[in-house]
């Protein structure tokens, strides 16, 4: 019969909305129960847009440990394939 499914392709087709469907609800409970007052804002500056406000405060990022930089060899490595 043209046009009608089988049961295999009818739920290749309800399983990927059904879980669309679910994580679109979790995402938005989530947004939800965040506890967020203030969401904050983007404002264009002097060196783009920056987000003005929101919940996220400067301590509750975590900072690497600060890495020396690397020293410039006074002289290339021979065994470098990329020389100048």
């Amino acid at each position: 019969m043209a046009g009608s499914r089988s049961g295999a392709e009818a739920w290749s087709v309800v399983v990927p909305v059904v879980v669309a469907v679910a994580l679109a609800a979790i995402a938005l409970l989530t947004v939800e129960r965040a506890g967020c007052a203030d969401p904050g804002h983007y404002v264009l500056g002097s060196r783009g847009y920056e987000l003005v406000g929101g919940c996220v405060e400067p301590g509750d990022l975590p900072v690497s440990p600060a890495v020396p930089a690397a020293q410039n060899p006074s002289s290339p490595d021979p065994r470098s394939p990329l020389r100048p």
